[in-house]
Order: C-alpha cells, then sequence, then structure tokens
C-alpha cells in the first residue's frame, strides 16, 4: 500500500508541476512550431516521467530539473524574441523549394530532400502536379506552405485581373525593426527603394517598424511599432 501511495503522490505531483510550467513556457510550445519546441517539449516529459517511475530520483530533484529546463526554454525562446540571429539559430529559416514555377535543386539538396518527398509533400497540400505550384517554401517547424500559380487558384469575388502575372512573392523585409536582408535581396528590390517607402508610410528608419511585407502588386505593407498597441 505504501508503494501505491507514493507512487500516486508522485504522479499528481509531476502532473500539476508540469501542467503550470507548460502553462509558464506558453502556447508556442504547446503548439511545437519548431523542432526547438519540439525537443523541450519531448524533454520536459521525460524528466516527469522518470520522476514519477524512478524511485531513485528524490522528487525535489525531478522538480528542480523541470523548473530549471523550463526557465532556460523561457530564457531562450526571450533571446529569440530580441535577436534575429538567435532566432535563426534555434529555429532555422524558411527556403524556398519552388520559386517561379521552377524547382530549386540546391535547396532540395541542402534540405535533404528528393522528389518524392517534394511530391509527397504537395500531395499533402491537394497539389498533384508540380507545374501547379508558383511557390513552395518549406518552413522551419518542417511544413510546407504553398502559392498556387494564378490559374490554379480558386477564385473568389475580388478576382478581377486573373490575366495578370505575380509581380512579387510576399515576403517580410522589416521584422522587429531590423531589415530582413536576405529577403530584400531575393525580392531584387534596394535599400532605397524600402527607405523611399518608409518615409511615404511616415516613419524615418527601421526601427520604427514592428513590420513591412513587400505585397504581391510590389506596395509595401507597414505596421509602425506605435500602432501595435
Amino acid at each position: 500500500m505504501d508503494h501505491f501511495a507514493i507512487t500516486l503522490g508522485r504522479t499528481f505531483a509531476g502532473f500539476f508541476v508540469l501542467l503550470i510550467l507548460t502553462r509558464l513556457i506558453g502556447k508556442k510550445q504547446l503548439s511545437q512550431i519548431t523542432m526547438f519546441n519540439y525537443i523541450t517539449g519531448i524533454a520536459l516529459g521525460n524528466i516527469a516521467g522518470d520522476m514519477v517511475v524512478h524511485r531513485d530520483i528524490n522528487l525535489a530533484d525531478g522538480i528542480m530539473g523541470l523548473v530549471l529546463w523550463t526557465l532556460l526554454a523561457i530564457g531562450i525562446e526571450y533571446l529569440a524574441l530580441k535577436s534575429s540571429k538567435t532566432r535563426i539559430l534555434l529555429d532555422g529559416e524558411p527556403t524556398i523549394l519552388i520559386k517561379d514555377g521552377r524547382l530549386i535543386e540546391k535547396s532540395l539538396i541542402s534540405n535533404r530532400l528528393n522528389i518524392d518527398d517534394l511530391t509527397m509533400l504537395l500531395r499533402d497540400k491537394g497539389i498533384f502536379s508540380i507545374q501547379e505550384a508558383d511557390y513552395a517554401i518549406l518552413e522551419p517547424n518542417g511544413k510546407l506552405s504553398i502559392l498556387k500559380k494564378m490559374e490554379y487558384e480558386n477564385t473568389v469575388k475580388s478576382d478581377f485581373h486573373l490575366h495578370k502575372k505575380r509581380k512579387f512573392l510576399p515576403a517580410e523585409l522589416i521584422a522587429d525593426g531590423k531589415l530582413v536582408k536576405k529577403n530584400l535581396e531575393e525580392a531584387a528590390v534596394s535599400e532605397e527603394w524600402l527607405q523611399n517607402k518608409l518615409w511615404e508610410k511616415g516613419a524615418a528608419g527601421y526601427d520604427e517598424v514592428l513590420y513591412a511585407e513587400l505585397q504581391e502588386d510590389g506596395s509595401l505593407f507597414v505596421q509602425k511599432k506605435s500602432e501595435a498597441d
């Protein structure tokens, strides 16, 4: 009976501590958006499981391990929030696999994907022919985002110019007040053009901008930091 009571107590303790800590980490962890979130979730589960099952692990030591791992995860996520370099190091970057309807072989190789892998990911998005995709982007969480060619897109009431070619792939140019140079170069637009657009939107510099996105038609969507509150 003592054995059962101890196991029951350790189970309840591990369950509620883990519940509280996952709530502290936040919804990003619960959704396992990135590989880091995924690994963190597995590690927390393993620590809690070992704490319950293995009697040689002191209960206080197990709880301390859970708390420390959670604090480390929160600290790293905070650094990623403040630093784009840390964010890239932890989460990686989106990779374009199809551009203007053409496969980017270098991107497939760097992500260790073969054509069969890509076509499987496309079918999962309801695309059964590569020629239907204008752009395909492999996200840091391993999922594939697709932008269909305009002739294959479902039409809505706002579609009046389906014959026009898409000028740009929508892309973030400024995030958290920092210029995303890679996307700027990919879009083949200059910093001078971007700065002029920011002036038109009433922003004197990158540090005043929370988010700026290049639109399909070549226009720029800008949200200043003061507008985010």
